[in-house]
Formats: structure tokens, sequence, C-alpha cells
């Protein structure tokens, strides 16, 4: 299993790549994180505007 996030460079480089099933989990456990802080800061955004 091979994944790749190639920016639309002309050189096209990869910018960020992972190959194995250990790597994805990992990665994926990153980007839902990620998503999860997003959704409490804008969670707490929407409290100080209805305040």
């Amino acid at each position: 299993m091979s994944f790749s996030f190639t920016d639309p460079k002309p050189n096209n480089e990869p910018s960020f790549s992972f190959t194995g099933p250990a790597d994805v989990e990992e990665h994926l456990q990153t980007i839902a994180d990620m998503a999860h802080e997003i959704l409490r800061l804008v969670a707490e955004v929407r409290g100080q505007i209805n305040t």
C-alpha cells in the first residue's frame, strides 16, 4: 500500500508520502486529532459569539 500527496509544483516532488499500513494509521490518527482540535476551537468561538 502506498500513498503520495504532492503539491502542484513543476518538479512534482512529493511533499507528503508514506508507504506502510502503520504509517497510514499514524497519519490518520494525526488528521483525526487535528479535526477534533478544529471542532473544539469552532465550538469555543461559537460560544464567544453567542454571549
